[in-house]
């Protein structure tokens, strides 16, 4: 018997088939809205907005203090929010901007921890500041947790606690929030950026993998290693991992450039009297240039020679001209 084609059955395979293909474009056109980092921001405007509407007084360490506020908010509220820890479609078929955001991310950690420690501090038996000691803690929740807690809800807690130690800051009646300006606090912090950068300076240029000499125990023959190693080290940067480390980098510049703006304007007497004005602007001018646009819809790592682009070795050049003048800049903080 002859068997006759049912409509119902190939009418339903092509509004199923309709329904996929109308998915899979919704879910590209997100990733493509969501993979963007915001645009960087006037942290002088920033604060006196923030002065403004809160009737707070600009002191000094408010545009810092801001700064930190705004840095990690964006973090919140970029488009399609904190990504790092999403398990559902587009945000898991994605890398760049989670490692992007958690580049920011250390950067907020290191400086909330140096705010707490030493910034906010008049000596090392002082006492430390309630707000931000309970800040800190909040900021280095797993970035990738999604529940119990959550790191975005973790986070948000965090920049509570500094709103609240900002609010104390301009508090002329509360003499228990303090921000201290000064050449050694800025100098402790400023040897963390540089650790940061000078890893990631490395992890870029190992993108077209080298040969290193040992030098980990150079310049003490006393020195020792907890096991032996070789006196010629291989590293290179899996190629799969090429782009997060861009991104990373990346990340951490957008971040560091804001802290920077800012330590100029809260720290100008103490960057005036070193003469190392200029030097900051420098580092400033050399972060900025890591936050090119991108043309490239992927990042290219050709050879250090070869006949391709190397982004990673670009990226490494900014960023290590920027570590080689913030070493500058604290030998000009250590002078008397």
């Amino acid at each position: 018997m002859k068997s006759f084609p049912n409509p119902f059955k190939e009418r339903k395979g092509t509004i199923i088939g309709v329904i996929i293909l109308f998915w899979l474009v919704f879910m590209l056109a997100l990733m493509f809205y969501w993979d963007s980092n915001p645009e960087l921001f006037d942290v002088r405007q920033a604060a006196q907005k923030r002065a403004s509407l809160a009737n707070d007084k600009l002191v000094t360490g408010y545009v810092t203090t801001n700064t930190l506020i705004e840095v990690a908010g964006r973090l919140m509220d970029k488009p399609g929010g904190y990504l790092s820890n999403d398990i559902m479609p587009p945000s898991t078929f994605m890398d760049n901007i989670p490692r992007w955001e958690f580049g920011v991310l250390v950067q907020v950690r290191d400086f909330t921890k140096a705010l707490r420690n030493d910034i906010s501090r008049a000596q090392t038996q002082s006492l430390e500041n309630p707000d931000l000691a309970k800040a800190e803690p909040q900021f280095n929740v797993d970035s990738q947790s999604w529940v119990f807690p959550a790191a975005e809800s973790e986070y948000q807690k965090g920049i509570v606690a500094v709103k609240r130690y900002l609010a104390s800051l301009s508090d002329a009646e509360n003499r228990t929030a303090q921000f201290y300006a000064r050449a050694d606090n800025l100098h402790d912090w400023l040897k963390i950026v540089a650790i940061r950068l000078g890893s990631i300076s490395q992890r870029l240029s190992a993108s077209v993998g080298q040969t290193r000499i040992n030098t980990n125990l150079a310049g003490d023959a006393e020195a020792q290693l907890s096991t032996t190693q070789a006196d010629e080290i291989r590293v290179k940067t899996p190629w799969l991992e090429l782009d997060d480390v861009f991104y990373e980098a990346r990340g951490t510049c957008w971040a560091l450039i804001h802290f920077m703006r800012a330590i100029e304007i809260d720290f100008q007497e103490v960057l005036r009297k070193k003469n190392a004005v200029r030097s900051l602007r420098q580092i400033i001018r050399e972060l900025e240039s890591t936050q090119r646009s991108v043309w490239s819809p992927y990042i290219l790592n050709g050879s250090d020679f070869g006949f391709f682009a190397n982004y990673s070795l670009v990226m490494s050049s900014y960023i290590s001209r920027a570590n080689a003048a913030i070493i500058d800049l604290r030998n000009l903080l250590a002078q008397g």
